[in-house]
């Protein structure tokens, strides 16, 4: 029962950290992007769909990707270079993710979908407890670890990440020294929506291998707490990932097991702990200011 519970929670807690990985990437450019939910919704429906029609679970993972990035490459457009509101645009790209996924996968509902499957090394995934736990997992969550990781080194140990922190810190005065803010924003976006994508195809073909109108439940919503939950740190969120996972899971099997607490309470458990967290965030604010980049949402305007 361990062992399911843990794998329960690690398949709930993977789409979760993959979508906020790439929104704090985006965030520590100085861009604030509200259309998580949307792109994630979009990559759900499209890696669904594509990998229904071609039989590959992989070729819906790639298009997922694709759909993510190019959604956030709208964003990008109409706020890094028409310079729209940040907030306004991203609430109109959620709105626009979640009907247009619904038209699209209006044929989907009730068809059996094609699951990508988990690895099996001989020996090791046969290990008590930790060897379907750490060997035996889908290979989208060897994914968001490393993606972690490669995130925590690129951002804190090379150059690229220097100045993309910088970016995000003061534009002005990146900009005064000679670095192209509008092009590593837009990279930076880009980026973050193609993990939102990435996420959204986990939900489809890994966590549930079917398509639901509306399947990501607000899971992109938690995305953005997340990064804020976690001070824009990558490992941070790795760990608030786990932790909001667990409420995920830890509510299914209270029901479960029959506990006497209405289940339209248990199902609001991960979005009551996300405001939980909101609120102990507030009480530190001055802790959390300090490492908030300083021009995030802000648009920035090159001298012409």
């Amino acid at each position: 029962m361990l062992e399911s519970i843990l794998l329960t929670i690690a398949t709930a807690a993977t789409p979760l950290l993959i979508a906020s990985i790439g929104e704090l990437v985006a965030e520590r450019s100085g861009v604030l992007n509200l259309g998580v939910e949307g792109m994630m919704v979009m990559g759900a429906v499209t890696g669904f769909g594509v990998a229904l029609t071609t039989g590959s679970p992989w070729l819906g993972v790639f298009a997922a990707i694709a759909v993510g990035a190019v959604f956030s490459l709208l964003f990008a457009f109409l706020t890094l270079t028409l310079v729209t509101n940040q907030v306004a645009t991203g609430l109109a790209l959620t709105l626009l993710g979640l009907g247009t996924s619904g038209m699209l996968g209006e044929s989907f509902v009730g068809l059996p979908g094609v699951k990508l499957g988990n690895l099996d090394i001989p020996y090791l995934t046969d290990l008590p407890l930790i060897g379907r736990l750490i060997f035996g997992q889908d290979p989208l969550f060897y994914v968001s670890i490393l993606l972690t990781a490669g995130v925590a080194w690129f951002l804190f140990r090379t150059r690229a990440g220097l100045t993309l922190r910088s970016v995000g810190d003061s534009h002005g005065s990146a900009h005064a020294l000679g670095i192209r803010v509008i092009l590593i924003r837009y990279a930076a976006v880009v980026f973050g929506g193609a993990c939102a994508g990435l996420a959204g195809a986990y939900l489809s073909l890994v966590y549930t291998p079917q398509w639901v109108e509306n399947m990501t439940a607000g899971r992109g919503w938690i995305a953005l707490a997340l990064v804020v939950f976690a001070s824009w740190r990558p490992w941070r969120v790795l760990a608030g990932a786990y932790l909001f996972g667990g409420v995920t899971i830890g509510q299914l099997h209270a029901q479960a097991f029959g506990f006497g607490i209405p289940s339209q309470l248990l199902s609001s458990l991960p979005y009551l702990a996300t405001i939980v967290v909101l609120v102990l965030i507030s009480r530190n604010r001055r802790l959390t200011m300090m490492n908030t980049p300083a021009s995030l949402g802000q648009p920035f305007v090159p001298d012409r």
